[in-house]
């Protein structure tokens, strides 16, 4: 096995481990392993169907390297089929399963089905992207901080709503939880994609850093990312309690 492809394969560790942290918030009455594995793997293969549609999409785009390209990268391309995909995960592998019984099961699988998709992409990009090692674990480092933790925050917002609505009959349901989910997941990629932008713009201070690390680029994405992951922990608290306070 090539060294790049067995490092690139290290990508996963960090959705693995996130897995882990989602499964920790339901500890109370956890899911079947079967269902999260079944879910993850949805995620993960869904990867591929996204890549498709986005071929088909990219080209329709604005002229690129313009801001608009970027926000139409940012929502159209990327947030809008990745967030459908991890929907779809849920209501084709676990919706209809009597195991989803309860608000917190919208979060667990909505998250399960974001980090297998953050699984599969963490290690492409770690193939197919690195020249260095130096690159590598810079890009391993920023993935692992940012776009996964990421994915299973957005993931979990869908899914949540879309659980609250079906036990409660309350909330923006499973439409306002997808398109929450669109919002941050775009706003996230928007601010990346438009780094390279302001650069070519001579706005050279977005490539400023520390120890070769781009700090001021990655502020605006690090916030999106700190406001989904409290945006998660705040429903998940809120999806146990109802589900406690339902328990006969």
């Amino acid at each position: 096995m090539p060294a790049q492809f067995q490092l690139a394969l290290f990508g996963a560790l960090p959705a693995i481990l996130a897995m882990a942290y989602v499964d920790r918030l339901d500890a109370k009455r956890p899911e079947p392993q079967r269902t999260l594995r079944l879910v993850a793997l949805a995620g993960a293969l869904s990867g591929f169907v996204v890549v498709a549609v986005g071929a088909l999409l990219r080209p329709l785009g604005p002229e690129v390297g313009t801001y608009a390209a970027a926000l139409y990268d940012a929502f159209i391309v990327a947030a809008g089929p990745e967030e459908a995909a991890k929907l779809a995960c849920v209501l084709i592998v676990a919706w209809r399963r009597p195991e989803f019984d309860e608000r917190m099961d919208g979060i667990v699988y909505g998250a399960r089905a974001g980090l297998g998709f953050a699984l599969v992409e963490n290690v492409v990009y770690l193939l197919i992207v690195p020249h260095s090692l130096g690159e590598f674990l810079s890009l391993f480092v920023a993935r692992a901080l940012l776009a996964v933790p990421g994915h299973a925050a957005w993931g979990a917002i869908l899914g949540y709503f879309a659980a609250r609505r079906r036990f409660d009959g309350k909330g923006p349901g499973m439409l306002g939880g997808y398109l929450l989910a669109v919002l941050l997941h775009g706003l996230y990629d928007a601010s990346l994609f438009a780094v390279p932008v302001a650069i070519a713009h001579g706005h050279t201070a977005w490539a400023l850093g520390i120890w070769g690390v781009p700090v001021f680029a990655y502020a605006p994405p690090l916030l999106v990312i700190l406001g989904s992951v409290l945006a998660m922990r705040m429903f998940a608290a809120r999806a146990v309690a109802a589900d406690d306070h339902a328990l006969p």
